[in-house]
């Protein structure tokens, strides 16, 4: 096993999650192996549904429901009643205040989506994850070099040219997590008072690698990988 490698354990409900313990969901959000697009739907309310159906893509559209019940049917399992949530200054959703022990960051990539929750709240419990489908892309090497600090854009082109798209893919997710874990976006500086985040990455998918930020990072023996099926 690397230390990317994960088992990902079937599950319909959420197991015990203790104080330094990180869960991580994955939820397949394609036509073949998601839920069932009206079940999904059925889960969401009818404000939530308004806003994806600006997304025009009818599989895009489809997938962003599925990743959206999922969320909320995992986040419904640990609270024991339906999530409510609320967006941060720049747009990163919370839990409301009654709720907020529970930390959580979700991300989307093609037909998946990896959702990480933990317990806590404030800075120390932040959690940014990013998943990324490893697919070739147009200017990769100008990418790099336009958003990566200089020491990770000359680890990523260190490579031959043929061999940079999973360094770049590893790279690229750790920025996006790093961001995500405090909810700035990646184009805004990290503020002065957010603490630095330790970053690990994984395999949640053959042809996918994501990141988790924390700037409490339990170790992997803490984690618990979670594939969620139907009940």
């Amino acid at each position: 096993m690397t230390d990317e490698d994960l088992h990902w354990q079937p599950a319909s409900t959420a197991p015990a999650l203790g104080d330094d313990e990180i869960h991580l969901w994955r939820i397949d959000t394609g036509e073949h192996h998601g839920q069932a697009l009206e079940t999904a739907r059925a889960v969401l309310e009818t404000a939530h549904l308004a806003r994806l159906a600006r997304i025009r893509d009818p599989a895009q559209h489809a997938r962003a429901v599925r990743a959206q019940a999922g969320l909320r049917r995992v986040l419904g399992h640990y609270l024991g009643e339906p999530p409510q949530l609320v967006k941060g200054a720049n747009g990163k959703p919370y839990l409301d205040a009654r709720q907020a022990a529970l930390a959580f960051n979700l991300t989307t990539s093609g037909e998946l989506a990896l959702l990480g929750v933990r317990r806590g709240s404030g800075p120390r419990a932040e959690l940014g994850v990013d998943c990324e489908w490893i697919r070739p892309r147009a200017r990769l090497a100008a990418v790099a070099r336009r958003m990566f600090d200089p020491a990770t854009c000359a680890a990523v082109l260190a490579h031959p040219e043929e061999a940079r798209l999973v360094p770049f893919c590893r790279a690229w997710t750790a920025l996006e997590a790093d961001a995500k874990c405090d909810g700035r976006g990646l184009m805004r500086p990290r503020a002065a008072a957010s603490p630095l985040p330790r970053i690990a990455h994984c395999r949640p998918a053959p042809g996918y690698i994501a990141a988790l930020a924390s700037p409490t990072l339990p170790p992997r023996a803490r984690w618990r990988a979670l594939a969620l099926v139907d009940d």
